[in-house]
C-alpha cells in the first residue's frame, strides 16, 4: 500500500514538473509580435537596427543620419520629419510608412519595399534606389521625376521593377 501511495506521489510530481517545462517552452518558444517602440525626437545618429522588427514604431522628428536599418521590418513605422541622411535602408521593409517630410538624402534603399507609403514632402535627393518597390507610394510629382532619372532594377521580394512602380516614362 505503501509503495503504490509512493508512485502515485512520484507521478504526480512527475506530471507537474513536466507540465512546467512544456509551459515555459511554449513561452519562450513563442515568437510574439514586436512591441511599438517611441524614439521620437531621439538623436540616433550611426545606431544599428539592422534586422530588427519595428513594426509600427515612431521615429517622429529623430536624426537617425547614417543610422543602419539593412533588412528591418519597418512596417507601419512613422519617420514623420527624420533625419534619414545617410542612412541604410536595403532591403528594408518600409510598407504602409509614414515618410512625410523625412531627409532620405543619399541613403541607401537598395531592393527596400515602400509600398503603400506616404512620403509626401520627402527628399530623395542623391539616394540609392536600384530594385526598391515603389507601389503605390504617395509622392511629390518632382520627387518623383528625380527618382524617375536614377530608378533601376527589379525587387527581388515583390518582383517589381522600380521603374514602373514610380510609373516613370
Amino acid at each position: 500500500m505503501n509503495s503504490r501511495l509512493s508512485n502515485r506521489i512520484a507521478a504526480s510530481i512527475l506530471s507537474v514538473f513536466f507540465g512546467v517545462i512544456l509551459g515555459i517552452t511554449t513561452i519562450v518558444g513563442y515568437a510574439a509580435t514586436a512591441l511599438a517602440l517611441e524614439y521620437n525626437k531621439e538623436i540616433l545618429i550611426e545606431a544599428d537596427f539592422s534586422g530588427r522588427d519595428l513594426t509600427d514604431s515612431s521615429f517622429t522628428k529623430a536624426n537617425l543620419r547614417q543610422s543602419n536599418f539593412n533588412h528591418a521590418n519597418l512596417r507601419g513605422v512613422s519617420f514623420f520629419a527624420a533625419n534619414l541622411e545617410s542612412a541604410n535602408l536595403e532591403s528594408a521593409d518600409l510598407s504602409f510608412a509614414t515618410l512625410d517630410s523625412a531627409r532620405l538624402i543619399k541613403a541607401n534603399l537598395t531592393n527596400a519595399v515602400l509600398e503603400g507609403a506616404f512620403a509626401s514632402n520627402a527628399r530623395f535627393d542623391g539616394a540609392i534606389i536600384d530594385g526598391a518597390d515603389f507601389t503605390d507610394i504617395l509622392l511629390r510629382q518632382d520627387e518623383e521625376k528625380k527618382l524617375c532619372q536614377m530608378a533601376k532594377g527589379t525587387n527581388p521580394v515583390t518582383g517589381r521593377d522600380t521603374r514602373e512602380t514610380l510609373f516613370c516614362p
